[in-house]
């Protein structure tokens, strides 16, 4: 590996975490610290905070099954247990290095189960595509339905608003978008005769076999249970925790339900684990909701902690080393 492939690859992993790392530095600065620990030693039910990480465990595991249905699609029948796995071991993986995770995971399954890596690459679109379409239902009925809580978190953080107002005002966006689009049509119709056009096409005919999976897939119905059984078990691994604080008892699920869909929006940016994005949502929304600045800190440091730095990594950890375990024995 060359210098400038190295420096490439470390900013990649530095520029986000160092992101998130100064918005969390900036979230619990001028917090007091003495009023946070003792919520942390005193204030909280961990027995409870155990007992949701069975949830996202399912979850996840579910998440790895209805994978198998679309990698199954491809005429290729998966061992579940690979597919789970495999699922544990991206979010792992995530907490490292930001999305990379779903692309190792498309690897390992290419190499225990030789599927083609461009056609599981297609299955992962639509497997991020679902996720895309239950968070946007999900904010668009908290919305619908909370629209004053809404108006009021804009009006306190308008950069979200300025930011979606630039990203679709920018000029720079639509001349990418031209260019990219320039650049396909010349590669398929003036230079479709290269090797490497032909290779590509080939691959991108892959990925689009992977997206086609869901129309091909026999079990819809299942596919669709597993979808709903996933985010039933993400919100119960987050709301659940509320009930090992007294400050967060007695919100109730409406209000929990705002806070997962705002936390579900945060884990989408491209920073390890969504670290400081997720707990500036979870925070500020708890805050919104009459909970104190610090209980509402001292909230999200916990329940990430525990959940995301510790299980969600031991978890995946484990997995990673049991596929390897597992597969040899082939």
């Amino acid at each position: 590996m060359n210098l400038k492939e190295f420096l490439r690859k470390t900013l990649r992993i530095i520029l986000p975490l160092g992101l998130g790392c100064i918005l969390l530095w900036h979230l619990y600065q001028d917090q007091d610290l003495s009023e946070m620990m003792r919520v942390v030693k005193t204030g909280v039910r961990y027995d409870i905070i155990l007992y949701s990480l069975f949830f996202g465990l399912g979850a996840n595991a579910i998440r790895g099954y209805r994978w198998g249905l679309l990698i199954d699609s491809l005429g290729k029948k998966v061992k579940r247990i690979n597919t789970v796995l495999a699922v544990f071991g991206n979010y792992a993986i995530n907490m490292a290095l930001p999305r990379v995770g779903e692309i190792w995971r498309c690897g390992i399954i290419a190499r225990y189960e030789k599927v083609p890596f461009s056609k599981l690459l297609g299955t992962l679109v639509i497997d991020r595509v679902m996720d895309t379409l239950v968070v946007g239902m999900l904010t668009l009925c908290v919305a619908v339905f909370n629209i004053s809580f809404f108006k009021r978190y804009f009006t306190d953080h308008p950069e979200f608003l300025e930011g979606f107002h630039g990203l679709f005002t920018s000029v720079w966006i639509y001349v990418t978008l031209a260019c990219i689009v320039i650049c396909f049509w010349l590669m398929f119709t003036k230079f479709r005769h290269l090797s490497f056009v032909k290779k590509t096409r080939e691959q991108l005919f892959n990925v689009w076999e992977g997206v086609k999976s869901i129309w091909k897939m026999k079990h819809k119905p299942r596919f669709i249970l597993q979808t709903i059984l996933i985010w039933l078990g993400y919100f119960l691994y987050f709301y659940i925790t509320f009930y090992a604080f007294d400050f967060t008892r007695d919100l109730g699920p409406r209000i929990g339900l705002i806070a997962f869909t705002m936390s579900s929006i945060a884990v989408a940016v491209p920073i390890q684990g969504g670290i400081g994005v997720w707990h500036f949502a979870v925070i500020s929304t708890l805050i919104g909701f009459g909970v104190s600045e610090s209980d509402a800190s001292a909230y999200a440091l916990v329940v990430y902690t525990v959940q995301s730095v510790l299980f969600l990594v031991l978890v995946g950890i484990v997995s990673i080393f049991a596929l390897s375990v597992i597969n040899r024995r082939k």
